[in-house]
């Protein structure tokens, strides 16, 4: 085996989201575009990658529907690359998740994560840990100084 490549089904506008990730997601690269059937009449297929990960993309019409069981962690330097990546994302028709998941326009899960919350989940005081986790259920776009706050006990 070569290699293992996730694979992401739309309904429309891959080229738009193609556009959105480039602009919102820093590493991403587009690597390939190829129209599906005559003249692109039946969609399209593209290769991206973000930072190492490939992906390959299909449009086309389907029953099918993106849905929360896949979903792409960005996991953030700080509060400005959250909101960043957040704010682009979640633009123009995406609808924010608990604990740092959205969706994105064309229906992609994402979550949005600072390295912060990873290390402030592994304090080893466990109720320091736990009010952590208990701030993180409570946000929508997860805030870093709130969770420090509530690792604090505030």
């Amino acid at each position: 085996m070569q290699t293992a490549t996730p694979f992401i089904w739309y309904q429309t506008d891959l080229g738009g989201a193609l556009a959105r990730y480039a602009a919102v997601i820093p590493g991403f690269r587009k690597l390939a575009w190829h129209p599906v059937g005559p003249d692109g009449a039946a969609g399209s297929v593209a290769r991206f990658a973000i930072l190492d990960r490939e992906f390959m993309a299909l449009q086309a019409p389907s029953d099918f529907v993106l849905n929360e069981s896949f979903s792409i962690q960005l996991l953030c330097d700080d509060q400005a690359e959250v909101d960043r990546c957040w704010d682009g994302l979640i633009a123009d028709g995406g609808e924010p998740g608990r604990c740092g998941w959205l969706k994105d326009a064309w229906g992609l899960s994402w979550q949005v994560v600072p390295t912060r919350l990873v290390e402030l989940q592994a304090d080893p005081d466990p109720a320091a840990a736990g009010r952590v986790h208990a701030a993180m259920m409570g946000m929508s776009k997860l805030v870093v100084a709130d969770l420090e706050a509530a690792r604090a006990g505030g």
